[in-house]
């Protein structure tokens, strides 16, 4: 191993005009420069990234390929386990990742035509599945995943951009987290993936929408080889980078399945931030042919600098000791099991020795929380709609993607804007969809939940209501008397503001009609009158709403003939009404 580590470097360092015709190469063919527009939330509206700068600052990377004999689909062969083989299994926070970014990808982009599988491979050449799905339930590494310090020695040169708030180097940057991020590029990427209002790099749901955004960038189309090719080359640029992925991108779409977070194929060698492991007994997969890496190795471990020994290490996970900021794992974490061996159940647990528990399989969709939810036009709904996933037993399924989506005559939203999404079912088996937004339409909708890719499994209802905006106060803006001279026109205009609970009440529904007595509401014939769109004399007017202030102000007013005290009634939506005086002397 350390021949092959050390050929690594002197190849790096003296290929140097090399690799600098090799990334003007690559930035011509238009690697990204482009900037999300998605609802991850990117900050960087305007910002381009360097060209010459990939994702990872072409930190080295783990050069192990998948087996030869590609994974069947699961039921598929007589010849594997009905799982498939544990390099085609994916840890399931991890995998739940990559799931849910492209279907955010996809809601948002979707000529870009992302496949997870894609991240997938990603974050197997990065991180090994961020070190075998050593993440907790929210998805964020328990230590530090960081590359070598990109001081030129060996590596790319990227001085400190981050003052170590990520990778805890305030003299030169270092990729961080499952994805790989330098912090520069992070800055302008960086995504809340996972809802929780922050874009941490050393999250996986972060992490891989962040990735997802850039290889969609420039309106690629993924599906296209010469745009898959440029968005992995602008991740790393190197052709050993990009076959390698490729590799692990089509093994994965042959077939994957979820194994339990920390019991994922660790990467063979020495990993950033990580113990060394050790290598299968097994001899490793020979590398395809290829006219551009003829020479290229079966394995070569990630270093954490330069000339790291490559002696497996069989010490638990420790984040280095020199780095300041550094999170400490949670004590009392426990070492995951030697890939390949299964953890024996407890006694008396029924179950044969070394024979995992099966995989719980969603059978239904459940409803959870109140009834018939109602928000006022304009407004959100105080909670969202939930549901939980179980199986045939009725115990609760995580992992499951969950589809909701609003259906009805209506214009209220899901709080990103959309009509549909999808939600990702926890450890309890819940998920719930984002809060609603009203809008101005008022009646019922549904909001429906269904499974994704099962639709034999009966979807699930809420009912949803928006009732009219409405007020409880309604006051004239000024206090000047209304006169006017028989046959004569009022001088002043009748405007009120409408309150709700003491705030303003915009875009209420509002009518204003002349009446006899506060007891009779017919209009008298001799009254002032408003005129229509044709001139003609108009007592009463409908369909009246206030302003985003909540001020409604009204048409001009004409004085009949008769002289004397007459009544304008004005009412609004939820009951709020105001009598004005108006005199014809």
């Amino acid at each position: 191993m350390p021949a092959l580590f050390g050929s690594r470097l002197r190849r790096g360092a003296t290929t140097t005009a090399v690799a600098a015709a090799a990334i003007a190469a690559l930035s011509a063919s238009q690697a990204p420069g482009a900037i999300p527009t998605g609802t991850g939330g990117s900050q960087a509206a305007d910002a381009t990234p360097s060209p010459d700068t990939a994702v990872t600052g072409n930190s080295p990377y783990y050069t192990e390929l998948p087996p030869l004999t590609t994974p069947d689909k699961p039921g598929t062969s007589i010849d594997l386990p009905a799982k498939g083989p544990a390099e085609a299994g994916i840890p399931a926070t991890v995998l739940a990742a990559y799931k849910r970014a492209e279907q955010t990808v996809t809601e948002d982009k979707p000529g870009c035509n992302l496949p997870w599988q894609l991240l997938a491979a990603i974050g197997k050449v990065e991180s090994g599945q961020a070190r075998g799905g050593q993440v907790d339930a929210d998805g964020t590494t328990l230590a530090p995943i960081l590359g070598p310090v990109l001081n030129g020695v060996g590596f790319a040169n990227i001085s400190d951009t981050d003052n170590g708030r990520y990778d805890g180097d305030t003299t030169h940057d270092r990729a961080v987290g499952p994805m790989q991020f330098i912090p520069s590029t992070w800055a302008t990427w960086g995504q809340d993936g996972n809802g929780d209002g922050s874009k941490d790099p050393n999250n996986i749901y972060d992490a891989a929408l962040a990735a997802a955004y850039y290889l969609c960038a420039g309106d690629r189309d993924l599906s296209v080889e010469a745009d898959l090719h440029q968005a992995i080359l602008g991740y790393n640029r190197s052709t050993e980078y990009l076959n390698t992925v490729l590799t692990w991108f089509r093994y994965y779409k042959n077939g994957t399945h979820e194994v339990p977070d920390g019991q994922g194929v660790l990467p063979v060698g020495p990993g950033p931030g990580s113990p060394s492991t050790t290598p299968p007994t097994t001899p490793g997969p020979t590398v395809p042919p290829s006219a551009s890496t003829p020479d290229k190795p079966v394995v070569s471990p990630r270093p954490n600098t330069p000339g790291t020994p490559s002696t497996p290490d069989t010490s638990p996970p420790k984040p280095p000791a020199s780095e300041p900021g550094t999170p400490k794992p949670p004590t009392g974490t426990p070492k995951p099991p030697t890939p390949g061996t299964p953890t024996p159940p407890a006694p008396g647990g029924g179950e044969t020795p070394g024979t995992p528990d099966p995989e719980p399989v969603v059978a239904r969709l459940v409803k959870t929380g109140s009834g018939t939810a109602t928000a006022v036009a304009g407004s959100r709904f105080t909670e969202g709609a939930s549901v939980r996933a179980t199986d045939a037993s009725g115990k609760p399924v995580a992992g499951v993607s969950v589809r909701f989506e609003i259906v009805g005559d209506t214009d209220a939203r899901f709080v990103p804007g959309k009509t549909g999404l999808t939600v990702v079912t926890g450890e309890d088996g819940e998920a719930t969809a984002p809060v609603v937004q009203a809008g101005e339409r008022t009646g019922t909708f549904t909001i429906r939940a269904t499974v994704v890719d099962e639709p034999d499994i009966g979807a699930v209802d809420h009912t949803a209501k928006v009732t009219a905006r409405q007020a409880d106060g309604l006051a004239r803006t000024a206090d000047t008397a209304l006169k006017a001279a028989p046959g004569a026109e009022f001088a002043d205009l009748v405007e009120v503001k409408a309150t709700y609970q003491g705030d303003a009440a915009p875009n209420v529904a509002a009518s204003a009609a002349f009446v006899t007595s506060a007891t009779d509401d017919t209009a008298p014939a001799d009254s002032p009158y408003f005129k229509d769109a044709d001139g003609n004399p108009l007592r009463a007017l409908t369909e009246l709403k206030t302003d985003a202030d909540g001020v409604l102000q009204l048409p001009k007013i004409f004085a009949g003939d008769t002289a004397g005290t007459f009544l304008l009634r004005i009412t609004t939506e939820g009951g709020a009404t105001l009598t004005v005086e108006l005199t014809v002397a």
